[in-house]
């Protein structure tokens, strides 16, 4: 087997798993969902139908993932975060045919307990933080914090703090990555 599930995980047939992706205790791995390669599914995890994780995928504990998702390449999903597909559910109404689709771009983390309100794009390299509710499209390289969130800042690809100089540049303290703002947008400069 090129990937590894815990004995207490549930996996159903039907399901596309890459290489070397690891599924941990009591997870459910839903029927039609493609789990890229090297992810890692933590405990209590629900990956629902439909949902796509790309290559190097981190879901941390206790999260779900409903129909409608897609995680680019190396996304990070924080402890008990959780996605949303409908914007108006009702238990005795089915609304299957509403769902709306969210999208979380390469490289983005979203912090521990933050929800997702369906229907929105968490740009490249984003960083959502622990709590947040997401309600609106976040911007690449944005710092979301709060109950709506609220941009508060920009992060490197590593995820540290930009501080902007009155050129609009800065640089990332670990990798030396130099980065641009203009007009609103964060861009890596090619040096």
């Amino acid at each position: 087997m090129a990937y590894q599930v815990d004995q207490t995980a549930v996996v159903d047939a039907g399901c596309e798993i890459g290489e070397g992706t690891r599924i941990w205790h009591f997870s459910h791995i839903m029927q039609g969902c493609r789990i890229g390669e090297r992810c890692n599914i933590g405990q209590n995890v629900v990956v629902s139908s439909g949902v796509v994780l790309g290559n190097g995928v981190k879901v941390q504990n206790n999260v779900s993932i409903y129909t409608g998702v897609t995680c680019e390449d190396d996304v990070f999903l924080g402890p008990s975060c959780v996605f949303t597909n409908v914007i108006n559910p009702r238990s005795a109404i089915v609304r299957k045919e509403q769902f709306r689709e969210t999208r979380v771009e390469r490289g983005a983390s979203i912090g521990a307990n933050a929800t997702i309100v369906c229907g929105h794009t968490i740009g490249r390299y984003a960083l959502v933080g622990a709590g947040t509710v997401v309600t609106k499209d976040v911007p690449p390289y944005a710092l979301v914090v709060g109950n709506p969130s609220r941009q508060v800042g920009w992060v490197s690809a590593y995820g540290h703090r930009l501080t902007f100089d009155a050129s609009g540049f800065a640089r990332c303290p670990e990798s030396g990555q130099l980065y641009h703002l203009q007009d609103g947008i964060v861009e890596e400069v090619i040096e």
